[in-house]
């Protein structure tokens, strides 16, 4: 027994319809990948301004540098900084999820700031130093450990 095979073009044309279907789904993707590529292209364009942390208004990339300056990772271990792997004091890994700051004060934007600022004025017998940070340096350091 023979089994005779024909082309999908001699029967009715329907290989020609969904090549050509093919086809135009092929250049939409084409066309709306290259206008994705497009626009991120342009949007590096020009100044860019740093990315804030809604919660506090801060800089975190600027808090990441202010951690690291501070030496905030010879007490502590915080996802991201190099070297910050000390066990201290306790790790700032998930702050953001944490119901205290320092075991006192309740977790908020401001309590964080103040506390960064002034820790003794929470709880005189913290071990946390007073580093001299400035509200805006607190402000930044807060939004980089509420982004990790």
């Amino acid at each position: 027994m023979t089994i005779r095979r024909f082309p999908l073009a001699r029967i009715g044309g329907c290989a020609s319809g969904l090549a050509a279907r093919r086809a135009t789904v092929a250049k939409a993707a084409l066309a709306y990948a290259m206008t994705g590529l497009a626009v991120l292209t342009l949007s590096a364009c020009g100044q860019q301004t740093p990315q804030r942390e809604p919660l506090t208004g801060g800089d975190p990339a600027r808090g990441q540098a202010l951690i690291v300056h501070a030496g905030c990772g010879s007490c502590h271990t915080i996802e991201g900084v190099e070297g910050a792997n000390s066990l201290v004091g306790p790790p700032l890994t998930g702050l953001r999820q944490r119901t205290y700051i320092g075991g006192v004060a309740a977790n908020s934007a401001t309590n964080l700031e103040r506390w960064l600022m002034h820790p003794q004025a929470f709880s005189p017998r913290t071990a946390m130093p007073d580093l001299g940070l400035t509200e805006d340096q607190a402000r930044d350091i807060a939004a980089y450990l509420y982004l990790h």
